[in-house]
Order: C-alpha cells, then sequence, then structure tokens
C-alpha cells in the first residue's frame, strides 16, 4: 500500500505504508510545509507500516521544526506499530495535540 497524506481540518493524516521508497517525498512535503506554517500537525494513527527510514525522516522533521521555532506534533502514540518502531524515541509522539 503506497503511502497518502490527507488533509483533514488542519490535521495532516497518513495512511498506508511509510517505508524507505515514499520518504523522500514525504520529507520534501512537509519541509515545504513547514516553510509556509508556523504549526504542523501530523497523524499517524493510520499508518499501516513504517521501517526505520520512516522514523528517522519523522525524527529528522520534528527536530528541524523544533530548531526553527515552529510546532510540529507527531500524533499516533495508540498506534502499536509506530510506537514500537519509535522505541527509544518515542518521546516526539503524542497522544493528542489539545
Amino acid at each position: 500500500m503506497a503511502l497518502e497524506i490527507t488533509n483533514n481540518y488542519g490535521i495532516m493524516e497518513l495512511s498506508g505504508n511509510l517505508i524507505r521508497e515514499n520518504t523522500r517525498s514525504l520529507k520534501k512535503h512537509f519541509e515545504q510545509l513547514l516553510v509556509k506554517s508556523d504549526r504542523v500537525i501530523l497523524s499517524v494513527d493510520r499508518v499501516t507500516k513504517i521501517d526505520a527510514s520512516g522514523v528517522q525522516v519523522l525524527t529528522t522533521l520534528y527536530k528541524n521544526a523544533m530548531k526553527h521555532n515552529k510546532i510540529f506534533f507527531i500524533i499516533g502514540k495508540e498506534n502499536k506499530k509506530i510506537q514500537k518502531a519509535f522505541g527509544k524515541v518515542n518521546y516526539i509522539l503524542r497522544s493528542d495535540f489539545v
């Protein structure tokens, strides 16, 4: 399954597989979004598969946003596949953004 990005009332929802083959386009998309906006909320609740490249790109986006004083929330801590993949860096995951 490919990766799909949907804007749901300001929350960018990822659905599908977040794997090496699509991390480059994901990174480019969200880097451009962070240039235009001071706040990005990303939901990974519907990600069905994630590999080390997926974790790395989300971690990089998070760190770059923090470095530039941008708000970058990654919600989806309840997704067990995501939680397991993030391991020790799961501190960047949130249950919600409120």
